[in-house]
């Protein structure tokens, strides 16, 4: 029996290692592009852990679009509602990522990255409009490029199943 560190996926074949590198860099260098040409906010850190469900598991369950794009509204409201009850407590960020948690699991729509969006959000201290962009726009945007470049390398995203 293998030991825990020695428990890991099957080797992937090369040209999967190469392509879901470029899927992740094309999508997040697209959403800073689109950032920087309407003067926002589209790329926050959660996003670059997203591109590693989408690109590198698309078929996972928490790889779908309902996950990416609902776990991150979710997590991202918890993380506003929380800086709106408690703005610059030291609490703050461990009650938004529980509560972005239990709501995620809750509603069904469980993206471990998104858990993280509390934690940006009661650091930079943005408005309620942040829940918009880049929240809700982001994952959207990372979905459709996920969508459209599985197609075009002859992948699957979404999922079927």
């Amino acid at each position: 029996m293998r030991s825990f560190f020695e428990r890991r996926l099957p080797k992937p074949k090369a040209i999967a290692v190469v392509l879901a590198g470029v899927g992740g860099a094309l999508a997040i260098a697209a959403l800073s592009l689109m950032g920087d040409a309407l003067n926002l906010l589209m790329v926050i850190a959660p996003f670059g852990a997203s591109c590693v469900l989408l690109f590198a598991v698309p078929a996972a369950p928490l790889s779908q679009p309902a996950n990416v794009v609902g776990g991150h509204v979710v997590a991202g409201l918890a993380g506003v509602v929380v800086l709106a009850l408690l703005p610059g407590e030291w609490l703050g960020p461990a009650l938004g990522v529980g509560l972005a948690i239990s709501a995620m699991m809750a509603l069904r729509v469980t993206h471990p990255p998104a858990g993280a969006n509390p934690i940006v959000i009661l650091a930079l201290e943005p408005g309620w409009a942040f829940l918009i962009v880049p929240v809700a726009l982001g994952p959207i945007c990372l979905v459709i490029m996920a969508t459209l470049y599985h197609k075009l390398i002859g992948g699957t995203y979404p999922s079927n199943s």
